[in-house]
């Protein structure tokens, strides 16, 4: 099949693109990046939205650079960028790690990190960053700018605190402390394939206790999110099998897991306790 019709604007800059959104949100508006998303849906006719705002022309959306303390990601930066260490220690070579299980090479030179978070799929890796890290979200209006942290963004399926005018310039990223130990685990039916469930951990050990852990789960509930009750049961603990699979039984019975055709909600579950184990075990080695 082919899209439904619509016009095409391509802005160079991003006072350019934030002021067609305001115009032409209301009208079906929609931001194109990478398109890895929307073009497929459009060409099966799921969404047929009137204006294209294509956004690949704004060069200053293409930065990748540390600033700071944390990780600036452009709107346009693609998925590949982040097969060679984006930034120094350990978030780096999280991110390396991450970054090969999003669907396949050719996907992966076109599709982007902000647009990834952007269209907040249950199932995408960025999401599941994101939510572990504590990313901050900025998004640019004709009314202004405003930074979104990661816990207020993700709504539910394909759902953000984005409004219909905003674009999503950049997402910001922790750098983590040099001894950060950090683990991630999918599964998915096949290599590429959309993840049924994810878990991605950090912590620091110090005096031989984990301290400042992190757990989040993707894939498995409609937004990736924290799991506190799983962090509270490596909280001063000694790294070791007796915790990991503490904590894994927390998280695994603190979600509330999605099910489909193909899942039940009690698969998804085996499969977040077994996620987080592994990704535990995984930072620990």
């Amino acid at each position: 099949m082919k899209p439904a019709p619509f016009r095409h604007y391509a802005p160079t800059t991003v006072d350019e693109a934030v002021a067609l959104l305001a115009r032409l949100a209301p009208d079906d508006g929609r931001v194109l990046a990478g398109g890895q998303s929307l073009v497929p849906t459009m060409a099966f006719r799921l969404a047929r939205p009137a204006h294209l705002i294509d956004i690949n022309g704004i060069a200053a959306l293409g930065r990748l650079s540390v600033e700071g303390d944390k990780l600036s990601i452009g709107a346009c930066v693609r998925h590949a960028a982040f097969h060679r260490p984006a930034a120094d220690g350990p978030l780096g070579k999280l991110l390396t790690t991450v970054v090969r299980h999003i669907a396949h090479y050719p996907i992966r030179t076109r599709g982007t990190f902000c647009g990834s978070i952007a269209n907040a799929d249950p199932a995408a890796e960025w999401c599941t960053v994101a939510a572990a890290l504590g990313a901050e979200m900025v998004a640019r209006s004709a009314r202004g700018t405003r930074v979104i942290p990661a816990e207020q963004f993700f709504a539910g399926i394909m759902s953000t605190a984005l409004d219909d005018d905003e674009l999503l310039t950049e997402v910001r990223l922790p750098l983590l402390p040099a001894d950060t130990r950090a683990g991630f685990y999918e599964f998915s039916r096949r290599a590429g394939d959309f993840a049924i469930a994810m878990a991605l951990v950090t912590f620091r050990v110090k005096n031989s206790k984990i301290v400042e852990p992190r757990v989040a789960v993707g894939g498995a509930e409609p937004h990736a999110r924290r799991i506190a009750q799983a962090e509270q049961a490596l909280t001063g603990q000694a790294p070791g099998a007796d915790v990991f699979a503490a904590a894994a039984e927390r998280a695994a019975s603190s979600v509330d897991p999605m099910q489909d055709i193909n899942n039940t909600a009690q698969y998804r579950r085996d499969l977040v306790r077994t996620g987080v184990r592994r990704a535990l075990e995984q930072a620990a080695a």
